[in-house]
C-alpha cells in the first residue's frame, strides 16, 4: 500500500510592481522583484537600482524589531527580532516603500544616498594573466585570452576599446555577499551597451585576490584568493577588504558595500605597484565623494547621469 505523501504549497503575497513576498518560519521576510533571470540579458539594472531604493528608505525607518536587511540583484531579505516584530506587521510598510520605489511617479523621486569611488585597475596585469593561462582547459575559447574573448564577444576589435568600455562608465554594486568583501555590480549604462559574456565551463580553483573578473554581466572583485568562473579583466591594487586599515567609510573593513558606485581607471604596472605599497602602509587615500543617486534622473538619460556622477570625483 502506497502512503500519499502531502505537499504543502508555498504561500506568497504579491507586492506593487508584481514583486512577490513569502515568509521564512517567523524570522525572515523575502522579496524577488524579478523571478526569472534571462542568462542571454543578465540582471536588470533598473530593477537592482529599485531593490536599492526600497532597501534605504526600510533603513530610514529605522524600525523596532528589524535586525538586518541584504540586498541582491533582484530582491531583498529582512530579519527580524520575532519577539518585538510580527513579520506580517511589515506588509503595509512594504506596500507602501514599493509603491513609491516601483510605481512612484511625478512628485515622488525615489532617491538614495551613497558614495562613488574611483579604483584602479591594472587591466592585463601578469598575475591574472598568468593564472588564467593555467585554466583554459575550463575556458569555453581555450585559445583566446580572457581579455581577447570578452573583447570580441562583445564586439570589440581590440582589447583595448573593451577597456575603454569597461573604464568609461560606472557600475553600482547591487548585491554584497558570499564572503566579506563581495561586491557584484551591474554598468550604469543603457541595456545595450552592457558588456555581457559566458562564464568559465567549469570554475576555476584560483582566483588572486583584487582580480577584477566579469561574468554574465556583472562585475566584481576578488576580496581574497578563492575559485570563481568569472573572466579576468585585470587586478585592483586596492583591497575591497581590509579589517587592518578600514578604507571603508568611517574606517569600516569593507570599501563596497551596497549600492557604492564604483568608476574603475586603467593604470600600468607601475601606477599598480605604487598604490599597492601606499595601501600597505596605511597612506593611500581613496578618490571618493559622497552623492545621492536619483532613479528618475538615470531613467531619463542614463549615460548623462553616469557622467555627471564621475563629475563628483576630484
Amino acid at each position: 500500500m502506497t502512503q500519499a505523501v502531502a505537499t504543502v504549497e508555498p504561500q506568497y503575497f504579491m507586492l506593487p510592481g508584481k514583486a512577490r513576498l513569502s515568509f521564512g518560519g517567523d524570522e525572515f521576510v523575502v522579496v524577488q522583484l524579478r523571478e526569472v533571470i534571462d542568462p542571454a540579458v543578465g540582471f536588470d539594472v533598473k530593477a537592482a537600482l529599485q531593490v536599492q531604493a526600497i532597501v534605504a528608505a526600510l533603513a530610514s525607518l529605522d524600525m523596532d524589531g528589524i535586525a538586518d536587511v541584504a540586498s541582491t540583484h533582484t530582491g531583498y531579505t529582512i530579519r527580524v527580532r520575532p519577539e518585538d516584530l510580527d513579520p506580517r506587521d511589515l506588509i503595509p510598510v512594504l506596500i507602501a516603500a514599493h509603491q513609491k520605489a516601483i510605481a512612484g511617479r511625478g512628485e515622488f523621486a525615489p532617491t538614495f544616498e551613497t558614495s562613488i569611488i574611483e579604483i584602479p585597475v591594472f587591466y592585463g596585469d601578469p598575475v591574472t594573466e598568468e593564472v588564467g593561462a593555467r585554466f583554459r582547459d575550463r575556458h569555453p575559447s581555450p585559445a583566446e585570452s580572457d581579455l581577447e574573448f570578452v573583447a570580441r564577444v562583445n564586439g570589440f576589435d581590440t582589447v583595448g576599446e573593451l577597456v575603454d568600455a569597461h573604464s568609461a562608465h560606472p557600475f553600482i554594486v547591487t548585491f554584497s555577499g558570499g564572503v566579506p568583501g563581495n561586491a557584484e555590480s551591474l554598468q550604469l549604462v543603457p541595456r545595450e551597451m552592457q558588456l555581457r559574456v559566458p562564464r568559465y565551463l567549469s570554475p576555476r580553483t584560483e582566483t588572486p585576490a583584487g582580480a577584477v573578473g566579469h561574468g554574465g554581466n556583472t562585475t566584481t572583485i576578488a576580496p581574497a584568493d578563492a575559485p570563481s568562473d568569472a573572466q579576468l579583466l585585470g587586478r585592483a591594487p586596492v583591497p575591497v577588504v581590509d579589517f587592518g586599515n578600514g578604507l571603508g567609510t568611517d574606517g569600516s573593513p569593507l570599501l563596497l558595500p551596497a549600492p557604492t558606485v564604483m568608476k574603475f581607471t586603467p593604470i600600468d604596472a607601475s601606477g599598480f605597484d605604487e598604490i599597492a605599497a601606499a595601501c600597505a602602509a596605511g597612506t593611500y587615500e581613496i578618490n571618493r565623494a559622497d552623492i545621492e543617486f536619483d532613479l528618475q534622473a538615470f531613467a531619463a538619460d542614463r549615460l548623462a547621469y553616469a557622467r555627471a556622477l564621475v563629475g563628483e570625483l576630484q
